[in-house]
């Protein structure tokens, strides 16, 4: 679980060179003027939180994972689309004014 973790770390700070990483709801997060993405391990899954947007925005390519407002769930049975993950992480920037 850590190595995966570390990857989704690694994924998001290339997306987000800039950003500032602090702990925000308990959670590793991202942030450059605002809270970019959070990210946690559950027992099942891995939740991003980048916001209530993101599951419309790019709902077409979440199709078969659960989300909901603001969340998006990651099973740990299936591999980590780590591209999607930059993809996300990008767009809040450009949200976020970056």
């Amino acid at each position: 679980m850590r190595c995966l973790l570390q990857n989704i770390r690694e994924t998001i700070r290339a997306a987000a060179p800039d950003a500032a990483e602090k702990i925000s709801r308990q959670m590793p997060t991202f942030w450059q003027g605002e809270n970019l993405i959070h990210f946690a391990a559950f027992k099942k899954h891995i939740g991003l939180y980048p916001g209530g947007e993101a599951a419309s925005v790019f709902a077409e390519r979440l199709a078969g994972y659960k989300t909901s407002k603001g969340a998006i769930r990651l099973p740990l049975d299936k591999p980590i689309d780590y591209e999607l993950i930059a993809d996300i992480v990008r767009w809040r920037v450009k949200q976020a004014g970056g």
